[in-house]
Formats: C-alpha cells, structure tokens, sequence
C-alpha cells in the first residue's frame, strides 16, 4: 500500500515556488505506479498569510493563495491538520510533515511545537542547526520523545549529500581529520568570475543577486555567517559542541556597510568592495585564483571562514560556475581527500534536495 505524506509547506519564494511545481511533476509520474508515495499539500504559508485545503493544487496553488488565503495562527495550522485526519479517505498513521523553506529565525521557535503537535520536519533553513548548542539538543529531545524524523540535508550544499556522507563516515567509525572547501555557491560564483574576467568585484555581484545565487540581503552571503553555520551544523553532526560564536570568520563587508545600513543603502554602496577586492586579485601569483573557503580542522577543533589564493590544480582552484566541492580528509583516505562537488546554489537544485527529503520520511511507512 502507498504512504500519502501530508504537507504543510512555510515559505514560498525561489524554493517554495520550485518544490511545488516538483511536487506536481512527482504527483504526475506517481499516478503510474500504484505503491508510489503520495504528497499532498493541505497548507501553503508565507509569513503573515496561509492557504488551507484538504487538497492543494499544486499547478494551481499560486491564484488560490492569491483568493483564498488568510492571517493564521500555529493553531490553525495544528487545527486543519486535525480536520483532514478526521476525513474518510484519511488513513490512519499517514504522516504530516511541516517544510520549513523559510530564512526566518522567529518560525525555527516553532519546530519543537510541531513536533510535539505531531508533525516531522524537513527544513532548508540553516538556523536551528546552528543556534545554541542546548537549543540543538532540546531539538533532538523532542524528535526522540515523540519519535519524529528530522531532514536537513540542503542546510549544506544544497542538493549534495555532504551531511549524510559526513554522518556515514561518523557513525561508521571512521575518523574524520578535516573538512574544507567551498561551501557557498553564491560566494563560488562570485570570485570564479571575479578570479578570471576583467570586471569589478560589485558588477558581478549585482549579477550573482540577479540571478538568484545569494541570500536576500547578500551581506549573509558576503558577511561569512551563512558558511560559518554551514560549518557548524558539519561540526555538529561528527560530534563537536561548538557554538557560531567560536567560528573564526573573515567578512568581506566593511564595517560601515554591516549592519548599520539598511539593505538598500548597502547596494547603493556595494562599490566600496572593489577597491579591497582588487588589491586581494592583484596579488595572485602565477596558478592561483581566489577562493572563499570554510575549513574545520578536527585535531585542533577550530572553525575558519577566509578567503584564500588557492592553486588552481587544487579540487577547490578547478571550481566553476556557482559549483561547490568539498574534501574530506580521513584516517582511511589519507592525502588524498574524498571530494563532493556539484551545484552548490540555485532554486532547482535546493528545491530537489528538499524533495528528497521529503520522501526519507515515507521509507518508515512503507
């Protein structure tokens, strides 16, 4: 028998809007195997308004949102999953699954309500695995007492499996040295471009934003914080108690242009990065591009977000595009580092990931 997943999904920009339109295609192809997993959207929320359905479609979702969407509280959300489980065509034990596709800090305080008003979670947002570490732990508490999955494997890398492949080499014994790499693709973007073509650093920065590689305010991407949670979440999960705090991270935004200039002001200002930029560029020596890296060092435990010259023979010197790779040196591999690399940023591939997320949950059911 196939397992319908029952969604509530938060966010509904870049991602949001993609994994909807995947969610159809997978509905689509699933009409043709009869034990397939089933997903059905019952909640369609941003911030301040929801669309509630026994049934959303998601070809459609975006002109019902429009029409029928209203101001919700987590009551009603808690409130319409408890009326579609009283529906005849619900099957009992059929899971909900709350998908946080938010950047938003205030929802991540809802997650442990979720779970315990019996929902998983299958998040893209980065923040409640890097808040404090007692707050990451209480988190756990809670998917153990009421025996709820949680998926994040888009908090880093987007679509690769860095976080599952971490958690493998972890679980099964094997000793982790170092992690480094490229984590943003945003940041990898932006200085492949910068590294190879004769524009200013803020030109190719206003184009990365165009076409969706970096944060809404881009002084996250710019700022270090993004990688220095992507870096932190990795400690974590081979067993380190380290808080965001502890993250050593060299921004790139200037002092006066970091949180004392609102996001407008920032961008009319973004010219003040080329001159810095230029003179880190125009000391390259012969083989060397610029890259902007995070690395965790496990015999010492110290965290580092910088930018670098790397030769270009390097894994981490041969990226392109807003590609992101990452090595992973162990006891078993030696010098040579196990290497993940692919698209590191973009709606597509996030959205996929999220997906895949998604359907981990059905394997329990199935």
């Amino acid at each position: 028998m196939s397992t319908t997943l029952n969604l509530a999904i938060f966010g509904i920009g870049n991602v949001g809007s993609t994994l909807l339109k995947q969610i159809a295609s997978y509905n689509e192809r699933s009409k043709k195997n009869s034990n397939a997993t089933k997903i059905n959207v019952f909640v369609i929320a941003n911030s301040k308004l929801a669309l509630f359905s026994d049934h959303t479609d998601s070809d459609t979702w975006k002109t019902d949102f429009d029409t029928n969407s209203y101001p919700y509280t987590m009551e009603d959300i808690y409130s319409q999953k408890e009326k579609l489980k009283s529906k005849e065509q619900y099957i009992s034990d059929e899971p909900f699954i709350a998908v946080d596709l938010t950047a938003s800090g205030d929802f991540v305080k809802q997650y442990i309500s979720l779970i315990e008003n019996g929902f998983h979670l299958v998040t893209a947002n980065k923040i409640a695995n890097s808040l404090s570490y007692s707050f990451y732990t209480e988190l756990r508490e809670a998917l153990d007492i009421h025996k709820k999955q949680f998926h994040y494997e888009t908090n880093v890398g987007s679509g690769l499996p860095i976080i599952e492949t971490i958690k493998n080499l972890h679980n099964s014994g094997e000793e982790i040295q170092k992690i480094r790499g490229v984590f943003s693709g945003s940041l990898s973007y932006l200085f492949n471009t910068f590294s190879k073509e004769e524009k200013e650093f803020s030109e190719i920065l206003l184009e990365a934003d165009a076409l969706g590689l970096t944060e809404p305010d881009v002084r996250e991407d710019l700022s270090g914080n993004d990688v220095a949670r992507k870096l932190l979440i990795l400690g974590r999960e081979i067993g380190l108690k380290h808080e965001f705090e502890d993250v050593s991270v060299q921004s790139l935004v200037p002092k006066e242009l970091n949180g004392q200039t609102t996001l407008p002001q920032f961008h009319e200002s973004i010219k003040k990065l080329n001159a810095v930029l230029a003179k880190s560029k125009s000391s390259l020596g012969e083989g060397e591009v610029l890259r902007h890296v995070g690395e965790l060092d496990l015999k010492t435990k110290r965290f580092e977000v910088k930018l670098v010259q790397e030769p270009t023979s390097t894994a981490l010197g041969q990226t392109k595009g807003a590609d992101a790779v990452f090595e992973i040196y162990s006891r078993s591999y030696g010098e040579q580092p196990l290497v993940i690399q692919g698209a590191g940023a973009g709606k597509v591939v996030t959205a996929r990931g999220v997906l895949g997320d998604i359907l981990k949950v059905a394997h329990s059911y199935n």
